[in-house]
């Protein structure tokens, strides 16, 4: 049985450009052919069980051709299997979809396509330039600026300018001199105005303005890196006045984001909508001990007064294993306490309001506290990971005869991503902060990444433990004031402002 092929468009890079319904396709893909256009953010979304294979193109480097790719997309299918074709921008815009649908139709393998948005109408739309404007221009072209190897460049520019309109040339930066001398060869003012735009819809996006006359010159100057495109027309004069982009307060900011690869971010959301590009990063993965597991759940019968949390991590894996032999009844007269207001949040998920929270949220603080609060000969159950920190343990046992039983009910094992590599965006720079939610995420980025000059690395730390552990390594350190995610937004902030 023949499998099927999806040609998905992944957008110009920032992840939140991704449509819908390409999510939607990757989150079933068993195989992904990526390019190297494809957003960091877009490639942290495809699933763990996939099998990965690299298509990248980029000037004039290749590391499959494209008939190569022709047929891989068919031999991958005809084993059955799902295969999402993920492509930069649009498959159909400049991104030869429709040659590599060509083997595919010829085999009868089925195939669908998904749209995506275009660096064309997206990257000057990040720069304030409209692409439209009744008041400056009727129509917009799309060109590609890409000419084969020993190939004249065949665009006919006399039509060009006489069609009017926003010019847009994808792939051209190579081909500039030839661009803007084709134009004005063919009759279009030298003062027309025009830009480049660099790394569009990243935190590492530029546009250079200028004259058409004088936009090769002033590209030069600024050491235009690809991928970027070229917009010639009066449009290219509103991109001061709409600018919207550079203006949050995280614009230009890249912000890898350490975290355990099961949850999802809600620190992320945030400091997207301040403008900083996020990777996320899984750090750290955890693993059930089911006897662990399974004696927690003993002493929950036998009997115990407080049920200490402290991590989502545990709360997620502790109540998995409760609802698989009983449910929330068992816990019926236990009181709970949660390290933060994430332990919080994922206890209330599941139908249950911590009683107690820490004023500071940390292991010591919780001990010291929770122990003046229960009464003497308490029992206390500490579900949580087989590394965990004495200073919780310590606190408690000032308390007058508690009765503290510490059971391991996960691992905390270290991971790395199969698409980023982490090392090259610390040492060339790219990444200006790191931002890290617990001791364990530091250390899993440090097994990731090892044997690199950590003092490079610029870390936001949610607590003192955090920050205890990245300082360690020699990172220089910024922590939140509170332990909650609006707290470490704003440490975000802080810190991006004392660094650029």
């Amino acid at each position: 049985m023949s499998g099927k092929v999806w040609l998905v468009g992944a957008g110009p890079g920032d992840a939140g450009l991704m449509t819908l319904r390409g999510k939607q396709v990757l989150d079933k893909a068993e195989v992904v052919v990526y390019d190297a256009l494809v957003g960091q953010g877009v490639l942290n979304m495809i699933p763990e069980s996939a099998r990965l294979i690299f298509a990248g193109k980029r000037a004039g480097h290749h590391y499959l051709k494209q008939e190569e790719t022709n047929r891989v997309l068919l031999t991958e299918a005809q084993k059955g299997f799902r295969v999402v074709r993920l492509k930069g921008g649009d498959p159909f815009l400049f991104g030869r979809g429709g040659e590599e649908l060509e083997l595919l139709a010829d085999n009868g393998i089925p195939f669908e396509i998904v749209p995506g948005v275009t660096s064309a109408l997206a990257v000057p739309a990040y720069n304030g330039i409209p692409v439209t404007h009744r008041d400056y221009c009727a129509g917009v072209h799309v060109i590609t600026g890409h000419r084969r190897a020993d190939k004249t460049y065949d665009i006919d520019f006399d039509a060009l300018v006489k069609a009017g309109g926003t010019l847009i040339f994808l792939m051209g930066i190579a081909a500039l001199p030839d661009i803007c001398g084709g134009l004005i060869s063919a009759g279009m003012d030298p003062l027309t105005p025009a830009a480049v735009l660099e790394k569009g819809t990243t935190a590492a996006q530029r546009r250079i303005s200028a004259e058409l006359m004088n936009l090769e010159e002033e590209t030069k100057k600024a050491d235009v890196r690809t991928p970027a495109i070229i917009v010639v027309g009066k449009v290219c004069k509103l991109a001061e006045r709409f600018s919207w982009y550079e203006k949050r307060p995280l614009a230009g900011v890249r912000v890898l984001l350490t975290r355990p690869k099961e949850l999802s971010s809600g620190l992320a959301l945030i400091l997207e909508e301040k403008g900083a590009e996020v990777i996320q990063l899984p750090a750290i993965a955890t693993v059930p001990i089911e006897d662990g597991l399974s004696e927690a759940l003993k002493h929950i019968k036998t009997g115990c007064d407080w049920l200490v949390f402290t991590s989502p991590s545990g709360v997620r894996i502790f109540f998995d294993k409760l609802y698989s032999e009983g449910d929330v009844r068992d816990l019926a007269g236990i009181k709970t306490a949660a390290l933060g207001a994430g332990t919080q949040k994922a206890l209330r998920q599941r139908g249950i309001k911590a009683d107690f929270l820490p004023s500071s949220y940390d292991g010591e603080t919780l001990g010291k506290e929770l122990a003046k609060l229960c009464a003497p000969g308490s029992r206390i159950l500490i579900p949580r990971a087989a590394i965990g920190s004495r200073a919780l343990i310590d606190g408690l046992e000032s308390g007058d005869g508690l009765l503290i039983t510490d059971i391991p009910t996960y691992d905390t094992v270290y991971e790395s991503s199969r698409v980023i590599n982490e090392r090259e965006l610390i040492e060339s720079g790219e990444a200006d902060l790191a931002v890290f939610t617990s001791a364990s995420t530091v250390k899993g980025f440090a097994a990731a990444v090892k044997d690199i000059d950590y003092t490079k690395v610029r870390a936001v730390c949610i607590g003192r433990q955090t920050e205890a552990a990245a300082r360690l390594l020699g990172m220089k350190t910024w922590v939140s004031e509170k332990a909650t995610l609006e707290s470490l937004a704003e440490c975000v902030e802080l810190a991006a402002r004392a660094i650029l």
